[in-house]
């Protein structure tokens, strides 16, 4: 063994410094490096994996393959194994990446750049925290669990897409200590979004929160065909594209979302004390003379004004009839029991728990497509976003409601006593 350790580490040194190597031979051996290397040749070995992107993910995966499979089968984790996982994280930038094998990049320029190359569109993902940690938002950990480990998604995504991921600030997280040695760790708040871009950052769609995997890959199905048909466009033919496309997309949804409200027999009701402005459409608008296509493609949403006399059980109503028993694959089932081989969950048990989170992903899928989606539309066929930071900057505060003036992201008031000292603040 210790043999094999310095035979390696004498190779990995001739390739980190640059002799020539073939080239199947060089990830192999940098994939060897990345785990059982030295610290520092185990850091550099990493760099020089992700430096080659997808390419040196995937050598990863075939160096390792009997392990990741082993570790599928079983859930075991052997010490080789926590240094394998902890390797592909690191070069995917994504935690949990033995489940799902896609390569994040995390400088939206070169995403561009890639994509451009490839003739792709592009997935960028704004999240709380970062993918590539336990503790990041909750949605974005859904999304690890639920939409990147299906099967059909994440090879989708690999063939069709590039992928991007930035954090917009860092996801709060609580500890509960209940004094016996006992502890629960938890995050608090926090959503993301998924935009979908052509190759030169130009806004095709906006998926905010969770989806089902059949609604998720509806929409990446579309993004990526609607990328593909305007490419060669010039600029003002492809804004004016995109704006045909989210109009018939918005219209499905209001179709959808009138028949579902009627057949569940959802009754409608403003409150009596009036709706958000910002998630009214301008009253003005209506009155606007349609003269040309531009006009005829804005839309306007005031479903919003309805839902906070929505209660939780017609928005299960609603769900059973827009989203209806979403289905979660066997490999996300089989990532979520090994995430949960450690709590002791019976059989019934865990069937109880896949049931109540499909029927959380159905209620999320329905809410996000009937308020938000379609109020991103809105905003979107108003006219080109511009600036995708400011854009998002605006979907986390009139959106999300957690715009980036609340440093507390609305988890403290000043107008509620806790009877703490500092009213519970430490730093």
């Amino acid at each position: 063994m210790k043999f094999r350790f310095a035979l390696l580490s004498a190779i990995a040194t001739i390739v980190l410094t640059g002799v020539a190597f073939g080239s199947s031979s060089s990830v192999s051996i940098l994939a060897e490096q990345a785990v059982f290397g030295g610290e520092t040749e185990s850091a550099e070995a990493i760099r020089k994996l992700r430096e080659m992107g997808p390419e040196g993910l995937n050598g990863l995966f075939n160096t390792y393959a009997a392990d990741i499979k082993s570790y599928r089968e079983t859930g075991k984790e052997t010490e080789n194994w926590k240094k394998i996982a902890a390797a592909l994280d690191a070069v995917a930038m994504q935690k949990d990446a033995y489940a799902a094998q896609l390569y994040w990049y995390t400088d939206l320029e070169e995403a561009k750049r890639v994509a451009h190359a490839a003739g792709k569109p592009i997935i960028t993902l704004r999240l709380l925290g970062n993918l590539n940690e336990e503790f990041s938002c909750a949605n974005s950990r859904l999304f690890r669990s639920i939409l990147y480990s299906n099967s059909e998604i994440s090879k989708y995504l690999r063939d069709n897409y590039i992928l991007h991921w930035k954090s917009v600030r860092p996801a709060p997280r609580v500890t509960i200590d209940f004094g016996d040695g006992r502890k629960i760790e938890r995050t608090l708040t926090g959503n993301s979004i998924h935009y979908i871009l052509d190759e030169n950052g130009r806004v095709i769609d906006a998926l905010p929160g969770l989806y089902s995997p059949k609604a998720f890959m509806i929409y990446l199905t579309q993004g990526k065909q609607v990328n593909d048909s305007i490419a060669g466009f010039a600029n003002a033919q492809k804004d004016l594209a995109l704006m045909r496309y989210r109009k018939l997309s918005f219209d499905q949804i209001k179709a959808r979302r009138d028949s579902a409200v009627s057949m569940a027999k959802v009754t409608l009701t403003e409150p009596k004390t009036g709706t958000d402005a910002i998630l009214a459409a301008p009253r003005a608008m209506a009155k606007m003379a349609v003269v040309d296509e531009i006009s005829i493609l804005r839309v306007y949403d005031t479903f919003a004004r309805f839902e906070p006399q929505i209660d939780l059980t017609e928005w299960q109503k609603l769900a059973n009839i827009y989203s209806p028993a979403p289905q979660i694959d066997a490999e996300s089932t089989a990532f979520i029991r090994r995430q949960n081989s450690k709590t002791g969950l019976t059989e019934a048990e865990f069937a109880g728990m896949l049931a109540k989170l499909r029927n959380f992903i159905a209620l999320d899928t329905t809410r996000n497509d009937f308020l938000f989606h379609t109020k991103l539309y809105e905003w979107l066929n108003r006219g080109p976003a511009g600036d995708l930071e400011n854009f998002n900057a605006r979907v986390y505060a009139d959106i999300f409601q957690t715009p980036n003036s609340d440093k507390w992201l609305g988890l403290y008031s000043t107008d509620v006593y806790t009877a703490l000292d500092g009213n519970g603040i430490t730093k």
